[in-house]
This record gives C-alpha cells, sequence and structure tokens, in this order.
C-alpha cells in the first residue's frame, strides 16, 4: 500500500498552494512552548500553591474537589485575567524565551517550522491557520527570506489582500499573545466575528486541509466553521499522536479525514518537506538513464574484476559533467549579480552534475581503497579551475568550484553513512595545485567558507533565493540541495542532518590540521553545525569520546583524518573549539 506520507507529498506537490495547514498547539510542544492543557495544569499548580494545599492525588482532581466542576483552559483564564491586557499579561512568559531557554535553544522555531518554511517558500503552502499565540512561524518565515502576511485580527481581515493574489498567508484565528485582542475565553472561543468566519469558510471549502497539532476539544467556533465547510474536492488529512477527541472525530468523519499516525510534527513535516524536493529533484529529465548508471556502479564496486569498468564509468561521468558545465558557457565577467543570477548558476551547476551526485553518494558509502583513484581524479579535475584572478567579479570565480564542492560532500556522505573512514581520509588527503601553484588539500579550499577568496562568503551566498537571512547560506543550500539525493539512496530523513553535520565538523578539523598555525584562527571553514547545537554536541563527544577510549586504535587517529596520534588530534579538537566559537560570537550565535 502506498504510504500516507506519501500520498501526502504527491498531493502537496501536484497541486501547489492548493492545501491549507490547520495547526494546533501541538506543532510547537517541541519548542517548549506548552499545549493548552499543560498550560491549564501550570496555573492549577500555582492556584493551589497559592491556596497552600498540595494537590492531592493529582491538579486535576483537586481543582474538582476544590471548584466543583473540571478544569477548562478558557474558564480558567478567564477567571483568573479579566480585561485582554491582564490575559496578555498572564500568558507572556509562556511564550517568550527567558536567558535560560535561549542557553537550550528552546522557544524557538522547530524542525516543524523551518519545513513549513521551507514549502512556502517554495511555493507549496500559501495559507496557514493556527490556533497558536506563539510567533514560532513567523520566526522560521523569516529566518527562510519569506515576508510573511500575518493576519490576527477582524480589521487586518477585511483590508487583507485576496487570497487568489497573495503568496502566502498566515491566520492566527485566536490572535497574536502580543496582542491583547486575543482569544480564549468560552465566550470568545464560541463566536467568531463575521470577518473571520466568512475567510475561514472559503478555505475550508477551497483548499485542501492538513491538520496536525489540534485536538479541537475548545475551539467550538472553530469547529463549527470546519463543519459547515460543503466541500471535499481535495483531501483532508489529520495526524493522529494519542486519543482522538469527540470533536475532532466529528470532523474526521463529516471531511472524510485521511488519518495519519505520527510520531511527532518535527519528524512528519520534515519528512514532508523532504519528500516534496525527492518528488522536485527527481522529477528532471531521464531518471531512468541516472538510475542505470547507479546500479552499473554497484555491481561494479561489488567484485575487483569490475574495477577497469568502474573507472571507466566514473571517467565517463566526470567528462559528462564537465562537458555540461563548459556548454553552459559561465563567464566570470557577469556584471548582472543578483538574487536571480546567482541561484540560476548555482542551480545549473547543480544539473550538470545531476548522475555524478547519486553515484558519488553510493560509491562513498561501497568502495574500498581499490576503488578511490577514479573518485580522486574526478574530484581533481573539477577542483582544477582556470586561472581567472583578473576578473573584476570573484563571485563567479568562487562558483567555479561549486561541482567540486558537490561531489566532495556527496562523496564525504555517503562514506560516513557506512562509517568508511578510510575512503574519507583519502579522500580529505587529495591536495590541488593552486592558482599560485601552491598545494592544498581539498578540506583547505573546498568548504563553502574557503571557495571565496576575496570576498565574504555570508554576503554572496545570501544572494541564493531564500537564504538571505541565513548565518551560513550556502552551508544551508547544499544541506537542501543533496538531502533529496541521500535519502533516495540509503540515509532517513533523522540521520541525514546528524551525517552532514559530521562532515561538515570533520572537514573543519581536518582543515585545522593541514593549515599553518598562523590561519588556524581566521580561516577555519563553519558550517550548518553552527546552528544545530544538539548535533554539533553529539558529534564531538562521539569524537572524543573515541578518541580517549581507543587511542590509536580510534577510527580518526589510525587514519589520520585530522591528526596522526590522540595528541594531535585532541589539539585539532581545541583549536576548532576555540576558533569557531570566536566566529559564532562574531556572528551573534551561542555556542
Amino acid at each position: 500500500m502506498i504510504d500516507p506520507l506519501e500520498s501526502v507529498a504527491f498531493s502537496i506537490h501536484a497541486n501547489p498552494g492548493v492545501y491549507a495547514l490547520l495547526l494546533g498547539s501541538g506543532l510547537s510542544r517541541a519548542a517548549n512552548i506548552p499545549t493548552g492543557w499543560e498550560l491549564t495544569k501550570d496555573l492549577i499548580g500555582k492556584l493551589a500553591a497559592l491556596a497552600e494545599e498540595a494537590p492531592e492525588p493529582d491538579l486535576e482532581s483537586w481543582y474538582r474537589i476544590r471548584y466543583g466542576q473540571p478544569p477548562n483552559y478558557s474558564s480558567l483564564i478567564d477567571g483568573l485575567a479579566k480585561t485582554e491586557t491582564e490575559r496578555q499579561q498572564l500568558l507572556r512568559p509562556y511564550f517568550e524565551p527567558a536567558a535560560e531557554d535561549r542557553d537550550e535553544g528552546t522557544k524557538q522555531p522547530t524542525a516543524a517550522h523551518r519545513a513549513i518554511a521551507k514549502l512556502v517558500a517554495n511555493g507549496f503552502i500559501r495559507v496557514i491557520l493556527t490556533t497558536n499565540f506563539d510567533r514560532l512561524i513567523e520566526k522560521a518565515l523569516d529566518e527562510a527570506g519569506v515576508a510573511s502576511n500575518v493576519l490576527t485580527s477582524e480589521d487586518q481581515i477585511q483590508g487583507m489582500v485576496p487570497l487568489i493574489h497573495t503568496s502566502n498567508c498566515l491566520v492566527k484565528v485566536h490572535g497574536d499573545y502580543l496582542d491583547t485582542r486575543i482569544r480564549d475565553t468560552p465566550e470568545e472561543l464560541g463566536e467568531y466575528p463575521g470577518a473571520l468566519n466568512a475567510l475561514l469558510d472559503r478555505i475550508f471549502d477551497e483548499f485542501g486541509l492538513i491538520v496536525c497539532g489540534w485536538s479541537a476539544a475548545w475551539d467550538i467556533a472553530l469547529v463549527n466553521a470546519v463543519l459547515r465547510a460543503p466541500s471535499r474536492r481535495f483531501t483532508t488529512y489529520w495526524t493522529l499522536n494519542g486519543p482522538v477527541t469527540d470533536q475532532a472525530n466529528q470532523i474526521i468523519n463529516h471531511r472524510r479525514a485521511q488519518t495519519i499516525e505520527i510520531d511527532d510534527a518535527d519528524t512528519f513535516f520534515t519528512d514532508i518537506q523532504q519528500m516534496v524536493v525527492s518528488i522536485e529533484q527527481f522529477s528532471s529529465p531521464h531518471p531512468l538513464s541516472v538510475n542505470a548508471t547507479v546500479t552499473s556502479l554497484k555491481r561494479y564496486l561489488s567484485e575487483r574484476s569490475y574495477r577497469i569498468r568502474h573507472a571507466d564509468l566514473v571517467g565517463n561521468a566526470i567528462d559528462d559533467t564537465i562537458s555540461n558545465i563548459s556548454s553552459k558557457g559561465f563567464t566570470v565577467n557577469d556584471g548582472n549579480i543578483d538574487t536571480e543570477t546567482v541561484t540560476a548558476r548555482v542551480r545549473a551547476y547543480e544539473s550538470s552534475c545531476s548522475t555524478l551526485l547519486p553515484m558519488a553518494l553510493v560509491a562513498g558509502h561501497w568502495a574500498d581503497d581499490d576503488h578511490f583513484l577514479p573518485w580522486q581524479q574526478a574530484l581533481l579535475r573539477l577542483a582544477t579551475v582556470p586561472d581567472d584572478s583578473q576578473t573584476q567579479y570573484p563571485i563567479w570565480r568562487g562558483l567555479q568550484r561549486y561541482p567540486a564542492t558537490l561531489l566532495l560532500y556527496a562523496l564525504g556522505l555517503g562514506a560516513l553513512s557506512s562509517e568508511n573512514y578510510s575512503f574519507l581520509s583519502n579522500l580529505l588527503s587529495v591536495t590541488v595545485t593552486e592558482r599560485n601553484q601552491q598545494l592544498r588539500t581539498v578540506s583547505e579550499i573546498l568548504p563553502p567558507f574557503r571557495m571565496f577568496e576575496y570576498t565574504s562568503p555570508q554576503a554572496s551566498m545570501r544572494l541564493l533565493e531564500g537564504m538571505d537571512r541565513h548565518h551560513v547560506p550556502l552551508n544551508d543550500w547544499l544541506h537542501d540541495t543533496l538531502q533529496p539525493y541521500a535519502i533516495s539512496s540509503f540515509l532517513g530523513v533523522a540521520q541525514f542532518d546528524l551525517v552532514f553535520d559530521k562532515l561538515e565538523v570533520l572537514l573543519s578539523l581536518s582543515c585545522a590540521y593541514q593549515q599553518d598555525a598562523a590561519d588556524r584562527w581566521t580561516r577555519i571553514p563553519i558550517g550548518s553545525f553552527i546552528h544545530r547545537f544538539d548535533n554539533r554536541r553529539q558529534i564531538l563527544e562521539e569524537i572524543e569520546g573515541s578518541i580517549s577510549t581507543h587511542q590509536h586504535e580510534s577510527s580518526f587517529v589510525k587514519y589520520g583524518i585530522f591528526g596522526n596520534t590522540p595528541d594531535e588530534c585532541t589539539s585539532s579538537i581545541e583549536t576548532f573549539k576555540e576558533s569557531v566559537a570566536r566566529i559564532a560570537r562574531d556572528m551573534g550565535i551561542h555556542w
């Protein structure tokens, strides 16, 4: 049977802009923003503390006994804060990050928020409805370079651009926690103003619906709006994670919704976004020829007797890639530098590598030392570019090595996915003759922060579409570009981020080891790991633990990836930590 997630992804891809999202408090749970029930229990706990009573046997029972009715979020808020302003101030601490939240990375956009933002940025989602007061979706859209059209009040709805003409629309049906006109009392949740009802009627009638994190338990007016809609021209998908309320069941039956069991919102939306990217990526021409080439490569890697055929296959692929690049007539003297031209140049390079990249991922995963030479030659050929030092436009000169960077990352991701450290070590030791005739390893010249010699990589690559607010724009772009290739090969969505960040950490460590001491502080390349705290902590703990436990037998020491002795490796790690922490502080990123 078709996986329901695949059905959602194909529906979104085939009907861009047609599916609206309806999001509840479950979406923000991973950000440590409390759900309505969690907030209710916290407030009951505070009431019990004021009464100097122990809430026995539990908070809910204590409330029932003391107040003679079951706890209800809306009624409780109404009882504790009588005016709109008082309710706003009561709720504010639950949504704004305190210092400790910032240190821990909580109350910030989650993977789900960022995946949704990418779907919006790429035109697949245009309408989002949310009952949440927080601003995490807005922050994620802002990070993705999307100017969001946020509607929180009736006057904004009345003055909105028609849905058909808007690129995106975020409707916060219950308002925003910084606006005193929030809706959270039984009266306010029982009946919506006319303009909001009219807008909801249009959306629920004209759009497909993907529901996540919404229980429908308390939002009477919103439930009624969904039930009013007669149309079922597009599917309703309802995600489930735990018991289903009677109200939710009523809507599911009314809309004939397809229910989907999920682990959490982060995994669901990340998977959907990456599946949509994969469909988009592999909707390009001639997928069968690419698949046939990769199938041949796997066969040639399986037997030593096929080494010549393997070398010929890789050689032909690199010939085709270089021919494709050459035929596009890329010039380094184009003075028209903007988002459109930079994005088009990068995508054209990627298109030229569309056969080589899936081959490289497979090769890195399965190849042994006997298969390395053809890939070394391929990397050298792509990394060796003409001497265009006289160009006035260093951005085009730097991008000449982008295909080699793509190949390095694809081979490295494949190697790390199978812990093929011998192959990775050989890969990072490949030396390229620079334009000044100096020899440099690929870890010194191919990471994004080392591609651009005479200009800032951040400033240059923020011209890429959707990357204008990213700290490490080309690294993040590489992540999104290579992910669908990796997922279609052997890496799962959850694994990919960690393997990608591990590759970038090892590239930085290798560069720290290879460079002259004087350059280490300013020229160590950083990567997307700089804004993924949990990943980089886990990666460094793994590396340091391996060296501490296994010493010379640690794969990192044994294969000389960033040192040939435990002491040398430890020194590289310390240099890496100090240097990258300094760069992160300069960028305003918590390290």
